[in-house]
């Protein structure tokens, strides 16, 4: 028996093809210049009708033409999210990516990454946005108390929100872990219970948010009387082996240190390792506490002090911050900061 003939291939929509902004009022009985306000977030509208102008748009399978956009307006649609590749997956940055992401669905923007590796000029993908145009505007973390990039963003006029703070006297969009009260919190539970001689795993001492958590955890281990000390061996963003092994060492040389401060998931998770190594074991001859993006430490180890970060929050925060720059328009907030409240208590 002859084989049926095969289909041919699905053909791209041609322009005269796809649905317009006209398609869509069509569709709703409403204006153009209603669905295309609607379609852009556009605060004078309401929300029932942003609702029933996205789910039109949706059913027709309408996208903007973005090359058209842009010749009209010069703008992309595209906020650009840069990021370290040596981030804390696990922890952070997925966290963030879905909370941005989510906050720009139905929104006219699009989320494109850039990543920059350690041994790239972090400036490389910031010019290249600024140069190209290719993105309307930008968010950035892992900043520097003189961060060369909010800098040249600043200077260019270029919209930008970043997830950390900086001290360079700039105004600009941020949102922010307060990690100076973490340190505070968490040398001050150590020493609730009992600890005596406390060590820090801190971040990177380049970024800016490592010299508030030094801050908080020193001056409150000081004025407890506590004997501590912050490593330069490692930071809590080095590889969890390096962590293991550096930190197996210093357990093994000084016996007394029983409280540990970790900055993330990935350094809190090797420090119970290095401590196991050491014939040291977490709860009895230690006490650890640490922060987290989202709940998984105790499911680790239930002995684990938890504060808990809110990076969805954060993304949220980020993303609208960077379209009211882009818009010209007053944020609602355009800084903020999260203070922790305490630990969490192990799930049952």
């Amino acid at each position: 028996m002859a084989s049926a003939p095969a289909l041919p291939p699905s053909l791209p929509l041609t322009d005269s093809e796809r649905p317009t902004l006209k398609t869509i009022a069509a569709e709703t009985g409403l204006a153009v210049a209603t669905v295309s306000r609607a379609l852009k977030d556009a605060p004078d509208i309401g929300e029932e009708t942003k609702k029933r102008v996205r789910a039109a748009a949706a059913r027709l399978g309408y996208r903007p033409n973005r090359a058209g956009v842009r010749l009209r307006t010069g703008k992309t649609n595209v906020i650009a999210l840069v990021l370290s590749p040596e981030a804390d997956v696990m922890n952070h940055t997925s966290r963030l990516l879905y909370s941005i992401a989510n906050e720009l669905r139905g929104t006219a923007y699009h989320l494109v990454v850039m990543p920059f590796f350690a041994d790239q000029d972090p400036m490389d993908p910031i010019r290249y946005v600024v140069e190209t145009g290719s993105a309307d505007g930008v968010i950035l973390n892992q900043t520097k108390p003189d961060d060369p990039r909010v800098r040249y963003l600043a200077e260019h006029q270029f919209p930008f929100a970043t997830h950390g703070r900086t001290d360079m006297g700039l105004e600009h969009p941020y949102f922010d872990f307060d990690n100076e009260a973490f340190g505070r919190l968490a040398a001050a539970e150590l020493f609730s219970r009992g600890r005596k001689r406390l060590l820090l795993v801190p971040p990177p001492r380049s970024h800016c948010y490592a010299g508030h958590m030094i801050t908080g955890f020193a001056e409150e281990a000081a004025a407890r009387g506590v004997v501590f000390e912050v490593t330069d061996e490692v930071t809590s963003d080095s590889p969890a082996a390096q962590i293991e092994a550096a930190l197996a060492a210093r357990l093994k040389r000084e016996p007394r240190i029983d409280g540990v401060v970790c900055g993330s998931t990935t350094s809190a998770m090797a420090t119970v390792s290095a401590g196991e190594i050491a014939g040291r074991e977490i709860g009895r001859d230690y006490d650890l506490a640490a922060k987290e993006a989202f709940r998984f430490l105790h499911r680790f180890r239930r002995e684990i002090l938890v504060m808990p970060e809110d990076v969805t929050r954060a993304g949220s925060f980020l993303a609208r911050a960077v379209m009211a720059a882009i818009e010209r328009r007053a944020p609602e907030e355009s800084q903020g900061l999260e203070t922790p409240a305490g630990f969490l208590r192990p799930e049952a």
